[in-house]
């Protein structure tokens, strides 16, 4: 399928890294689309702002042959967790969609919060006094 203002456009390639497959990822301003199959399609998209973790995944093989994973987690109803597969320039691809989803982020306004006190160890009240330094209940009286 073909879409307007297309900022980056490639085909997962197989093990050999050549682009002999029939998957297309494209990139614009505010979307991601993926396009799958030959006789059965599947065309899929994430806005940009949904995406809510980049990561680059690269085997030795993928860094011989010059490719690379991108896994992406969103908060995409169809697409929760999806990977762009062995594609070519794979680091700066990972950075200019980390930064096009900032910026998607900032333009529709979408922020997240992240639970700090999630990763505390309840048998060591030091490290949770800790991370409760800037609560202002201190005393938790209320």
């Amino acid at each position: 399928m073909k879409h307007e203002h297309i900022l980056w456009r490639d085909r997962k390639r197989n093990f050999l890294g050549l682009p002999w497959t029939f998957t297309v990822y494209q990139l614009d301003q505010d979307r991601l689309f993926i396009d799958r199959g030959l006789f059965t399609t599947e065309e899929d998209d994430v806005r940009l702002y949904r995406i809510t973790d980049v990561t680059l995944r690269r085997t030795l093989w993928q860094k011989i042959i010059g490719t690379g994973t991108i896994h992406c987690d969103s908060a995409d109803k169809t697409m929760k967790e999806f990977d762009i597969i062995n594609v070519k320039h794979s680091f700066e691809i990972k950075e200019r969609l980390s930064e096009l989803v900032e910026e998607a982020r900032r333009k529709n306004r979408v922020y997240t919060r992240e639970d700090m006190h999630a990763g505390h160890d309840e048998s060591n009240p030091d490290a949770y006094d800790q991370d409760i330094m800037d609560d202002p209940d201190m005393d938790h009286d209320f």
